[in-house]
């Protein structure tokens, strides 16, 4: 899978839109435990992420596989994000 696009939601959720516009939505909390994802305590950290196609990231240095995010988003089956039709 590769990551088209992600947007940081204000509740620690991420909205991830795959190659093929499947969208979803990823919980980035239960990592917040997590020293590395520490930094993401603080909204304007989390919000500074960016997606590298197999891996999301942010300026703090911390990040997520693709592989991890697939496994345990929750994706939306019927929703397409219509920017990507051509």
């Amino acid at each position: 899978m590769i990551i088209s696009s992600v947007v940081a939601n204000p509740d620690g959720t991420l909205r991830v839109v795959r190659d093929d516009g499947v969208v979803g939505a990823f919980d980035v909390r239960p990592y917040f435990e997590l020293e590395a994802f520490e930094p993401l305590l603080e909204p304007a950290e989390f919000a500074q992420v960016r997606t590298g196609g197999y891996f999301v990231e942010w300026t703090c240095g911390a990040d997520l596989s693709a592989d991890t995010i697939e496994a345990h988003a929750v994706w939306e089956t019927c929703v397409r994000d219509a920017s990507l039709s051509g």
